[in-house]
């Protein structure tokens, strides 16, 4: 079935051309946008949908999107998506995070130099026929300490423009290590001195709880007096009440937000203070950033459908097209293996374990666990993927552990996964082997060795002469043909696994006899 998209935002007709060249039927509903009810009405017939930030995917929204499998959003900010609703759904949500953060970066370095020097509020004047030449007096900034909060990917873009300046930069990130900080020629700092030293203070930190705000009273009355803040970020970073007071306390120097609490930002308490530079959310406003996000979520949407890639989501474990052909049987064994554990889990489960071992172990194992843990849960809540499962695990206070070490046995790939329920832990463990193919090789810790199929019946059974003949004339006479047949003990006359593969679902009165069979402990289907 071909692949159906639709872009419910102004998209550059290059974006659109670049779906349509890999096969997908488009829809371009750009008016969508600003109409929540006809989008919930249509959102179902799609498994694609590109936005830019006008498109509100709200949880209602979201709720009639039973089809969607992917979200792009052209642009960095996700604030008008839904993401735990999305998740819920098992919808991924990419974003493209680098495509316009040149464009942010400059435009919070022309509002440095716009505040620095006061050049919106002299223009006016000066048009309005004034010639107000002593009141614009400004500061230089060569030489003054420039404080960023938040040096990540547009954050250091600004340090590196501000030390080309000649600027001192100092930074504050949790995530900056020294070596990073060092190669940036930045000095890593904490918040406390960023608020004490710098003289002009630029924000690049996405807004979460703990960002929230981080521009309170109490944070501006500990810096330094005559201080000028730049914000390009996210709104909500500044208490804007607070700021509103030190601009006319003096206090502060000034400021230059493009980003507000509130947006549209037509009404704010802060029009009208002095020495406030306002811009509409302008960061990634330049051609050049619009058409990079607009071709970069193109292509990410499009790498996923074509290959299975996954980039710059935000809810789901990243694959790129380059490690997605090496990973992706080991995708399918770490489902499988879930699947098999969660098949024959009956209780509550309330650990996951997970060891890599071996080449493996160097994989991304983030996407790994969360196709483990899709296959555990599918049995049992069945709407679930690897976007959705991680976040239905953490709901349920399953507790996920994982453990990584080089190879120590025969097998050169070795994922081994344990459940813990409320009465007993069992374990499965399995590899690629080099046709691409999984197999099961380790069943509560006897080893045997099986291939995945349709159809299969697992059996727990005592080690006795006699019992597969039984079972194979069980079988043979109700008409159920055997693939394979794989076995595997303990001990001689100890406990027994077998694991047959079959033509069909084993159910009903066959699957009843089969149990009924003598040294048989446990029999269940499994599908796969």
């Amino acid at each position: 079935m071909t692949a159906k998209v639709l872009i419910s935002d102004k998209l550059s007709p290059t974006a659109v051309q670049i779906f349509k060249d890999r096969g997908l039927v488009v829809d371009f509903q750009p008016e969508l946008c600003n109409d929540k009810q006809a989008l919930a009405e249509v959102i179902g017939g799609y498994d694609r949908l590109a936005v830019r930030s006008a498109t509100k995917l709200t949880e209602k929204v979201l709720g009639r999107a039973n089809g969607l499998k992917v979200i792009g959003r052209a642009g960095i900010g996700v604030d008008n998506i839904d993401i735990e609703a999305a998740t819920a759904k098992g919808i991924i949500v990419m974003n493209t995070p680098f495509g316009n953060s040149i464009t942010t970066a400059e435009h919070a370095i022309s509002l440095l130099l716009a505040l620095a020097r006061q050049i919106p509020a002299a223009d006016t004047s000066t048009q309005a026929g004034k010639w107000e030449k002593s009141r614009f007096m400004g500061v230089e900034i060569t030489g003054k300490t420039l404080g960023v909060i938040g040096c990540g990917n547009i954050g250091s873009i600004v340090a590196q423009r501000a030390i080309g300046l000649r600027m001192k930069v100092i930074a504050f990130d949790p995530f900056l290590s020294p070596e990073r900080a060092a190669e940036l020629g930045v000095e890593k700092v904490d918040l406390d001195t960023i608020f004490a030293r710098a003289d002009f203070l630029t924000l690049h930190t996405p807004l979460t709880d703990k960002t929230r705000n981080i521009i309170s009273a109490d944070a501006l009355s500990r810096m330094k007096k005559g201080v000028r803040i730049i914000n390009c970020a996210r709104g909500g970073l500044i208490d804007e009440a607070a700021l509103k007071e030190a601009l006319e306390t003096g206090h502060v120097a000034g400021a230059a937000l493009d980003v507000f609490a509130e947006e549209p930002a037509t009404d704010n308490p802060l029009f009208g203070v002095p020495n406030l530079i306002c811009t509409p959310h302008l960061g990634a406003a330049t051609t050049e950033a619009q058409e990079n996000v607009a071709l970069q979520v193109a292509e990410q949407m499009c790498d996923y459908l074509i290959s299975g890639a996954i980039s710059n989501a935000i809810n789901s474990p990243s694959i790129t097209a380059e490690e997605a052909p090496s990973i992706k049987p080991f995708l399918t064994l770490a489902e499988q293996l879930g699947s098999f554990a969660g098949q024959l889990t009956e209780t509550g489960v309330l650990g996951i374990r997970i060891e890599y071992e071996g080449d493996v172990a160097q994989m991304n194992t983030k996407a790994l666990t969360a196709s483990v843990v899709t296959g555990v849960l599918k049995p049992l809540l069945q709407t679930v993927n690897t976007v959705s499962a991680p976040a239905m695990a953490k709901q349920r206070g399953i507790h996920i552990e994982e453990t990584f070490r080089e190879q120590q046995g025969a097998y050169e790939n070795y994922i081994r996964l344990t459940i813990v329920t409320e009465r007993q832990e069992r374990s499965v463990a399995g590899t690629v082997f080099s046709d691409g193919r999984p197999r099961i090789i380790q069943v509560k810790g006897i080893n045997m060795e099986s291939e995945f199929s349709p159809h299969m019946l697992y059996i727990t059974n005592e080690d006795r002469p006699g019992f597969i003949g039984g079972l194979g004339t069980c079988l043979g006479d109700v008409g159920v043909n055997i693939a394979t047949f794989a076995l595997g003990r303990q001990a001689p006359g100890g406990d027994a696994i077998a694991l047959i593969s079959v033509d069909a679902l084993i159910e009903g009165e066959t699957l009843e006899a089969v149990r009924a069979l003598e040294h048989v402990k446990q029999a269940k289907p499994l599908a796969f």
